[in-house]
């Protein structure tokens, strides 16, 4: 084969390899590839937000649900190291880039490792928690993940789960700021590159 063949031939491949990329299982693991190499979800969707021109500025917003309650389960404190009497915080959240929803999140998190105006904006505000503790320098330690679509057949509609992570939020110094269940949407595989 010619050097102009072989050049023809890698052109092929290379295009191959991006509408692979660009199908929707290659851009559910890349996305979440992408998340448990980052210490912060919020600062990975704005990214992922700006490269796939899903809203114009890029910025991820909180849509709080102020009613939600949910008890912490026993492992939630545990993983959190705190007393089974200690005050926890919580909040239930849909992350979105303009008008599209990328994910569901439970949050619990311990008001007393924050600072009193964190605590402030995390119960008055829409303001992501990742964007409230950025000041903190967390860092993310994902517990686990859970596949809710194996990436073969019908892609799901874009209110339904790709996959879901469970993760501590922790400080530099490993002291967990908070427990988080993120179930990530169909529509953060919407837009184009």
């Amino acid at each position: 084969m010619g050097a102009g063949g072989l050049a023809a031939a890698l052109a092929a491949l290379a295009l191959q390899a991006g509408a692979v990329a660009e199908a929707p299982a290659g851009l559910m693991h890349a996305l979440n590839d992408r998340l448990l190499a980052s210490p912060s979800a919020t600062l990975t969707l704005e990214a992922w937000c700006a490269e796939r021109h899903l809203a114009s500025p890029a910025r991820i917003g909180a849509a709080r649900d102020a009613t939600a309650v949910k008890p912490a389960p026993a492992e939630v404190r545990s993983r959190l190291a705190v007393a089974v009497d200690e005050p926890l915080g919580y909040r239930r959240v849909r992350l979105a880039c303009g008008t599209h929803v990328l994910s569901e999140a439970d949050n619990w998190f311990v008001p007393a490792r924050l600072s009193p105006e964190m605590n402030a904006t995390l119960s008055g505000t829409d303001t992501p928690f990742g964007r409230v503790v950025l000041p903190l320098s967390p860092h993310r330690q994902t517990l686990g993940v859970d596949w809710l679509w194996n990436g073969q057949g019908t892609p799901p509609t874009k209110d339904e789960g790709l996959f879901r992570h469970r993760a501590l939020v922790e400080d530099p110094s490993g002291r967990p700021l908070a427990y988080v269940q993120e179930t990530y949407l169909a529509e953060a595989l919407t837009g184009t590159p």
